[in-house]
Parts: structure tokens; C-alpha cells; sequence
């Protein structure tokens, strides 16, 4: 059957074209813009194809120059089927690489066989060599000018994108700190109130009091840190990230990030092995908290997608002048097609559907910004950071290992002025 394409945005005139042209054994499939008109074209590859002029966004004109140029799409009859009837309309329609040229309203009984007589070959042409090339100029140079108005249209939505980009950062920023002052003061309490002898109970023992502020404290401990992830995606977006410039002990590190995480969430029967190369480690230059939460949020992400019974190991070495860590864990791993997107902002890998607040728990929740988080701060000292994995399954699990770079930097105590 004989499939035509129709590019039209009018319901109307889809249906009165759709019905005629059904009525004579046609094939009739339908595009209301010219993106999806072009996307259909590609993918259908019809026998002919009606084009209205007048769509939004990009105009008949264009479109048909467009599918000029797609591989198997060059020599497929394209006409213009349109109410634009002013004086060198048609010519127009033909330079941009129309065949032919039906004017709206269309005749309904001879409409068929004008639609047959392009499909078996009939072509239009401008009058004269003369016309062809003066038509031809005007339409290049309204190409020129329509991009030049989308450019423009396009630096003004970009403007306005980093106006509002700002005005959001700035607010994260200050709703941040607002939060963070009122959790200060009732950390700082419950940490006074942890320390008191006289509230009965232990941490240990169901429903005492002492429990209960536990667990309201390991709840205020989790809400700081969500808050802190936001602060710094903020920051980071923002380039406004600060670093201190101190000696760095990544062993230490890494050891203070897993003593860390024992207070997060319940216990885990994943095996975590330090590698020899981390106690070989040279000093570096950079900014310890800092480094503490990215090392922080690579280990605790690769806790959450191991199971229990796989194992964790954390090694490192120098290579040339900058410092290697890896992560390596056996979990279910990553989907090759996601390798670089784990790093983008809220990116989970679970279904949200299963969420659930935790750091440690197996396929436990997030904001999905703790690798994001990472990334920045590494970057922020000059550094790379990678994921490697085979792909992603639950039975096999092929692991994932996470590659971090890190520059060496100057000694301390050899930095001349």
C-alpha cells in the first residue's frame, strides 16, 4: 500500500486529508510539526509526502530543505499542500525542494489525482534560470535570517536560564544555612543531653530514654548531612566552593570514613579490606573535610549497592605525580549507559518507588547527590574521578570500581615565595 506522510498542525485539515486519501487506498500517517515530521519521515519512509507550509517552530520551508539531505529521503516527492497563495509562494515551496505546489482549500474530487500524478513523477519548476536563482537568494537569505533570530531567541532563554539558575543557587544556599543554624543548636543539645548520667537507660536498650535520644540524634546527624550534600551541589554549580589548603593523610582518611560510617543505618555483612598501597601513600595538599565526604560518599555508595557477603576493597598507589584510589566492590554494578551519568545531579540508580533514607542498607535511598558531590570536590583540587563496570545485574553481580586521581602537589615545608 502506498504510504503518505502528512505534515499539518490543524486537526481539520488532518481528518478531511486523512479520510480522502484513506477512501482511495492510501496509506495516510500524520505529523503535526516539523521536528516530528522529520523523525517520521526517517523512520517511515514514505512514498510521498504533503507538506502545509504555515507549522510552527520550524516552517514547511525548512523542513523540506531538511529532508533533502536525509539518506533515502532525497528523491521522495514532497508537496506543498498550503493556504499560502501570495505571489511567489509557490516558487518558493519549489527552491526549497518542493515537487509540486496544491493550493488550500482543496478540491475534494480532484485533490486523489493530483496526489497520483506526483507519485508517478510530475515535477513543477520555476519559470526561468533567471527567476530560480533570484528566488533562491531571497530564500537563503530568509534562512539566514530566521537562524539569526532563533541565535537571538536562544541567548535570551539562556540569559534568563542563568538569571534563574542564580536566583535558585542563592536560595539553596541561604535555606541551607537558615537550616542548618536551629540544627546546631539542637545537635548541640542532644549531644549535652547524651553526656548526662542521670537519664536512664543506654543507647543499647529499647524504648529508655536514653534510646530514644539516640536515635533522635542519629536522625538530626542524617538530616545535617542531606543538608550539607545540598549545600555543596549548590556551591559547586555555583563555583563557589572553598577549599583549605592542609597536609591530606588519605589512609587516615579513608580509616576515619569508615569509622564514620559504623554509626550510619544497620550493620552490614560486607567485608571491607584496606589494600598495602594505602599506608604507602605520600602527603598531599588539600582540604580534609572535603576530601573526607567525597571519599565518604564513593565508600557509603559502594556499601549501598553491595550485598551482604560481598566485599569492599579500598587500595591506592602513585603514579607519576598524582595519587590513585580505587574503590572496588562486588554489587550489582552499573549499566555501561549510565557510567557517566551516576555522577550527574539526583541521579539514582534504584527505583524511587523502593526509596528508603538510608546511607548503608542495600539499595538503600538518597537524594542521588553524593557522587555529584564527589565529583566536585575532586575536580575542585584538580583531580579526576571515574566508575568502571561491566554492567548491571543482581545475580551475578559484576561489581563496580571507583578511580579516583588526585595531584601530588608541592611539599609542605618546600613552597617558596
Amino acid at each position: 500500500m502506498t504510504k503518505i506522510l502528512y505534515v499539518e498542525d490543524t486537526p481539520a485539515s488532518q481528518r478531511l486529508v486523512q479520510r480522502i486519501l484513506v477512501a482511495e487506498d492510501f496509506d495516510v500517517v500524520i505529523a503535526d510539526s516539523g521536528i516530528a515530521a522529520i523523525e517520521m519521515a526517517t523512520r517511515e519512509k514514505p512514498d510521498l509526502i504533503l507538506m502545509d507550509i504555515n507549522i510552527g517552530a520550524l516552517d514547511g520551508y525548512e523542513v523540506t530543505t531538511r529532508l533533502r539531505t536525509i539518506k533515502g529521503l532525497e528523491k521522495v516527492p514532497i508537496v506543498a499542500v498550503t493556504a499560502a497563495t501570495l505571489d511567489g509562494d509557490r516558487e518558493r515551496a519549489l527552491v526549497a525542494g518542493c515537487n509540486g505546489y496544491i493550493a488550500k482549500p482543496i478540491d475534494v474530487d480532484e485533490f486523489p489525482n493530483q496526489v497520483r500524478s506526483f507519485l508517478v513523477g510530475m515535477k513543477e519548476e520555476v519559470g526561468s534560470a533567471e527567476q530560480r536563482a533570484e528566488y533562491l537568494l531571497e530564500y537563503n537569505q530568509r534562512l539566514v535570517q530566521r537562524l539569526e533570530e532563533k541565535v537571538r531567541e536562544l541567548e535570551k532563554a539562556n540569559l534568563e536560564l542563568q538569571r534563574v539558575e542564580k536566583m535558585k543557587s542563592d536560595f539553596v544556599i541561604l535555606a541551607g544555612h537558615e537550616l542548618r543554624t536551629p540544627l546546631t543548636v539542637v545537635y548541640g543539645y542532644l549531644q549535652i543531653l547524651m553526656a548526662d548520667r542521670s537519664i536512664p537507660g543506654s543507647s543499647e536498650q529499647e524504648g529508655t530514654p536514653k534510646h530514644l535520644m539516640h536515635r533522635v540524634f542519629e536522625a538530626v546527624e542524617r538530616l545535617s548531612q542531606v543538608i550539607q550534600d545540598i549545600l555543596n551541589v549548590s556551591l559547586i554549580d555555583a563555583n563557589r566552593l572553598d577549599l583549605a589548603h592542609e597536609p591530606v593523610f588519605l589512609n587516615s582518611t579513608v580509616q576515619s570514613v569508615l569509622h564514620n560510617l559504623r554509626s550510619f543505618g544497620s550493620k552490614r555483612e560486607v567485608a571491607i579490606e584496606l589494600g598495602a598501597g594505602l599506608r604507602k601513600l605520600p602527603t598531599l595538599e588539600g582540604d580534609p573535610r572535603r576530601l573526607h565526604q567525597a571519599l565518604w560518599n564513593v565508600i557509603s555508595n559502594a556499601i549501598k549497592y553491595t550485598p551482604d557477603g560481598g566485599s569492599i576493597t579500598i587500595d591506592g598507589e602513585v603514579i607519576e605525580d598524582t595519587i590513585h584510589v580505587w574503590v572496588k566492590d562486588t554489587g550489582v554494578g552499573i549499566p555501561p549507559e549510565e557510567l557517566n551519568r551516576i555522577f550527574g545531579r539526583f541521579y539514582v540508580l534504584e527505583d524511587v518507588a523502593y526509596h528508603r533514607s538510608s546511607k548503608t542498607a542495600f539499595k538503600g535511598g538518597g537524594l542521588g547527590l553524593g557522587l555529584a558531590v564527589s565529583k566536585g570536590i575532586v575536580e575542585a583540587h584538580e583531580g579526576k574521578i571515574w566508575a568502571e563496570s561491566s554492567g548491571y545485574d543482581e545475580k551475578e553481580l559484576h561489581g563496580t570500581t571507583l578511580h579516583i586521581l588526585l595531584p601530588i602537589g608541592k611539599p609542605f615545608g618546600n613552597t617558596t615565595t
